[in-house]
């Protein structure tokens, strides 16, 4: 007869395997959303430039299109950061805002910019989680430990002690990732 906690080892493991795959596929449709919307983004600034180079005028249009918006550069280099294979969340790198993270990595940014903010000190995922309203439950708090830890891994937070998260010192200084 099979052991209780045997029993119960076997159904983690199983239920550990499917939220791998499950994370795996999200990062793979994530990957292909960046990379239709940075599609979709090219076909918008080729129609855009080609409206300006048809529109009747004096060519002054057609001049003042000719130099490159550098949003649209900012926003591609976005979106190509966010196509990266397994790279839902950029490296975080100077200028760069919280805005090229979603919305679920903006939510653990604004609350550790909250705490830094009110000089409190680094949060556990556990602490997150009911911070956000959710179950605090291991499902959760996993879901959780994973982003954290691709920010940390991506330069956005930093780990001081193991399991307690704040942000990164580059990223709370003056100027970043604001």
């Amino acid at each position: 007869m099979p052991s209780v906690v045997g029993l119960l080892e076997q159904h983690e493991l199983a239920a550990r395997r499917r939220v791998d795959g499950l994370r795996e596929e999200a990062d793979r449709i994530q990957a292909e959303l960046a990379a239709a919307e940075l599609e979709w983004l090219e076909w918008a600034i080729a129609r855009r430039r080609v409206d300006t180079v048809l529109a009747p005028g004096d060519g002054a249009t057609a001049e003042a299109e000719a130099t490159p918006d550098p949003r649209d550069a900012e926003v591609q280099s976005a979106l190509r950061d966010a196509a990266k294979a397994k790279s839902q969340v950029p490296v975080w790198r100077e200028g760069l805002g919280r805005t090229a993270l979603s919305a679920d990595y903006q939510r653990i940014l604004a609350a550790l910019a909250d705490r830094a903010r009110l000089r409190q000190g680094p949060l556990t995922c556990q602490e997150m989680a009911a911070m956000f309203g959710m179950d605090v439950v291991p499902a959760r708090v996993e879901a959780l430990r994973a982003k954290a830890k691709r920010l940390v891994a991506r330069g956005w937070l930093a780990e001081p002690t193991p399991g307690r998260f704040t942000l990164a010192r580059s990223v709370s200084g003056p100027g970043g990732g604001s």
